[in-house]
C-alpha cells in the first residue's frame, strides 16, 4: 500500500460505492464535491494516516467509480449511503469533512444522525436552506450552472461527448496547481464513463428539495469547522449559513489555496484538521 491507501466497494443502501481508504485509528470521512471523485483528496489522505487516523474517501453515488442510479436522489439519500457505509466497515462514530456538493451531503448526514458524527467540517459551498438559494439565480447575481446543472437530463444530453471541453474549464478555475494532469486524467476517464455526466448533475437536481427538507432538520449541535481556500469562494456566505444550522461554529482560511484547497495545500489541511479533531475543546 505504497500510496497510502487502498480500493474497495461496498453495496450500501442499494448502490455499489467505490472508495478508497488508508491509515488506523479514529475514522475520518472525506466527501468530494464536483466536478471531482476521491481523488481530490489525494494528497492529504496520506497526511491525515500519518496523523494518526483512518482515512475514507467515498465516491458519491454517481459519481467516480461508484454506481449511477436511474432517476433523481436526495443529499439525504447520500447520507444514508455514507451512513450505511460506515456500519458496514464497522464504526458507529467519525469525523467528517465535506467540500462543494460533499458539504451538503455532509451537512444532510449530521442531521440525520448527529451521534454518529463526532466533529464537522464544512468547506468550499452555500448551505442548501441557509444561503444557498439567493446565490442560485443569475438575475439577482448568482451562478448560472446551478440552474443548469438541475436539469440534469438535459445538461447530460448537452455535455455528453464534450466533457473535457465542458469541464477542464471548472478544474482550471477550481485549483491553483494542486489538481496534476495525471489526476485530470483520472477525472476525465471518471466522468466520461456511461451516465457519468447526468450521475454528476444529480447532486444538483434536487437542491430545492435539500434546501427544505435541511430547513426542517434542526439544528446540529456537534463542533463544526468552516473551511475556505484563500482564492476559493467567499466564505461569508457559508458562515452565515452554518451560523444558522449549527450551534457551535469556528472558521479558518486555508492559505494559498483555491477551492480545491486540500489539493492546493495539503499540509496545511491536515494539520488544521488534526487539530480540530483532536483539541478540546475543539479548536
Amino acid at each position: 500500500m505504497s500510496e497510502g491507501w487502498r480500493h474497495f466497494h461496498a453495496e450500501v443502501n442499494g448502490v455499489r460505492l467505490h472508495y478508497v481508504s488508508g491509515g488506523t485509528g479514529p475514522v475520518v470521512v472525506l466527501v468530494h464535491g464536483w466536478p471531482f471523485t476521491w481523488i481530490e483528496w489525494r494528497a492529504v489522505i496520506p497526511l491525515l494516516a500519518e496523523r494518526g487516523f483512518t482515512v475514507v474517501a467515498p465516491d458519491l453515488r454517481g459519481s467516480g467509480d461508484s454506481a449511477v442510479p436511474a432517476g433523481h436522489w436526495t443529499k439525504r439519500d447520500e447520507a444514508e449511503d455514507l451512513h450505511q457505509l460506515l456500519r458496514h466497515l464497522g464504526h458507529e462514530r467519525c469525523f467528517v469533512v465535506g467540500t462543494d456538493v460533499g458539504a451538503m451531503t455532509a451537512h444532510a448526514w449530521a442531521q440525520a444522525y448527529p451521534d454518529e458524527i463526532s466533529r464537522l467540517v464544512l468547506s468550499e459551498a452555500f448551505l442548501p436552506g441557509f444561503g444557498l438559494e439567493e446565490h442560485m439565480n443569475p438575475a439577482n447575481g448568482g451562478s448560472w450552472h446551478f440552474g443548469f446543472h438541475a436539469q440534469s437530463e438535459l445538461a447530460a444530453m448537452l455535455t455528453t461527448g464534450k466533457e473535457e471541453q465542458y469541464l477542464s474549464g471548472f478544474w482550471s478555475m477550481m485549483t491553483r496547481g494542486g489538481v496534476t494532469d495525471a489526476e485530470r486524467a483520472d477525472l476525465l476517464r471518471a466522468y466520461t464513463r456511461t451516465d457519468a455526466m447526468r450521475g454528476g448533475f444529480e447532486h444538483y437536481a434536487t437542491l430545492v428539495e435539500d434546501g427544505r427538507a435541511a430547513r426542517a432538520g434542526g439544528l446540529v449541535g456537534m463542533p463544526v469547522l468552516i473551511l475556505n481556500g484563500e482564492h476559493g469562494l467567499p466564505q461569508d456566505v457559508l458562515l452565515d449559513g452554518a451560523r444558522q444550522a449549527a450551534t457551535d461554529v469556528r472558521a479558518d482560511i486555508v492559505p494559498a489555496a483555491g477551492h480545491t484547497f486540500a489539493a492546493d495545500n495539503p499540509e496545511w489541511t491536515a494539520a488544521r484538521l488534526a487539530r480540530f479533531f483532536t483539541t478540546t475543546p475543539a479548536d
